[in-house]
């Protein structure tokens, strides 16, 4: 069985509103009935599967050179709470069966949802939205697009627990 796979966004009008404007979205599932959003996203977020960290630390490289962010947040704690932390992932809303996560830089902005569906398989999904904030944002994105969804879905993989 396959542990992740590509899905079509969609997006519920509630879910539009954590951006003024979607410019790039995707959605990668994986199936995990036994935990809850926490855990799952601890799974996925608060680790980094091999060669991960290697391509967050090169990306972190090249961009600190046009002044994006790199470093740790003043702000950042880890508590599973409105404001806290998951990996580098702020939580924005913490909902029984979403969690909603995300960061704001000057080229772009983004959220990361994650939700837990009634799908038999591949119930777990995160879907990541990127709004552009400027020229730089777009080129940035279409840069990374490739780079991106594999390692979502190698983070997404994390959490996978077979059905019984």
């Amino acid at each position: 069985m396959k542990k992740t796979k590509k899905e079509r966004t969609y997006l519920l009008e509630s879910d539009q509103g954590w951006l003024p404007q979607i410019d790039f979205s995707d959605t990668i599932s994986t199936t995990n009935h036994l935990d809850n959003l926490e855990v799952i996203a601890n799974k996925i977020l608060g680790q980094f599967p091999r060669g991960i960290r290697w391509l967050f630390d090169l990306r972190n490289r090249l961009v600190s050179v046009f002044g994006l962010k790199t470093d740790i947040p003043k702000d950042y704690h880890v508590r599973y709470e409105k404001g806290g932390y998951i990996g580098f992932f702020q939580i924005y809303d913490i909902q029984p069966d979403q969690l909603v996560m995300g960061a704001d830089d000057k080229h772009l902005n983004f959220r990361a949802l994650l939700y837990r569906t009634q799908d038999s398989e591949f119930n777990i999904k995160m879907t990541t939205l990127v709004q552009y904030n400027n020229r730089f944002g777009k080129i940035y994105m279409s840069l990374i697009a490739p780079f991106h969804v594999l390692v979502v879905k190698k983070m997404v993989a994390q959490a996978f627990v077979a059905k019984e």
